[in-house]
């Protein structure tokens, strides 16, 4: 049963959609990365964004936010005569969610091979290698320390 504050409001609901991964089409990312930036945001504001990146019609992207919310991806407030969103998903979530399905789906599992493909994709600055650098160290240090640990 559906409250005027949220829609989902069943725990047991909305237990189910939290727990399953859904992989987010190219147009929920876009909604997403929208709403991770904004936090809340309406359909009309995020609609105008959208518009800037490519042409869209309003109904796809009201349809879409629905969708999304049904899948658990969104949650909207009904409190007022216009819905507000927001993310369901962090950012970071999302991010580990492709990164996992890549690795294992593109580079047969292997990690190196996607960090090797990404650099030799792009050209990247260099405070951007310097910022993998560090990042790498840290990594291999915490690595070390985490086999000092073993017995």
């Amino acid at each position: 049963m559906k409250t005027k504050n949220q829609q989902s409001d069943n725990p047991e609901k909305r237990k189910s959609q939290q727990s399953r991964t859904y992989q987010p089409t190219e147009n929920e990312l876009a909604i997403l990365q929208i709403l991770w930036d904004k936090g809340l945001a309406t359909v009309r504001e995020i609609h105008d964004i959208l518009e800037t990146q490519k042409e869209t019609g309003y109904t796809t992207t009201l349809k879409t936010m629905q969708i999304m919310t049904e899948k658990g991806l969104l949650s909207r407030n009904t409190s007022s005569r216009t819905h507000i969103y927001q993310p369901n998903i962090s950012r970071d979530q999302a991010q580990k969610q492709f990164l996992g399905k890549m690795i294992d789906g593109l580079f047969s599992g292997s990690p190196g091979r996607l960090v090797m493909g990404a650099l030799d994709h792009k050209k990247i600055s260099r405070e951007e290698i310097r910022e993998i650098r560090e990042y790498l160290q840290q990594f291999e240090e915490s690595q070390q320390t985490d086999k000092n640990k073993d017995p």
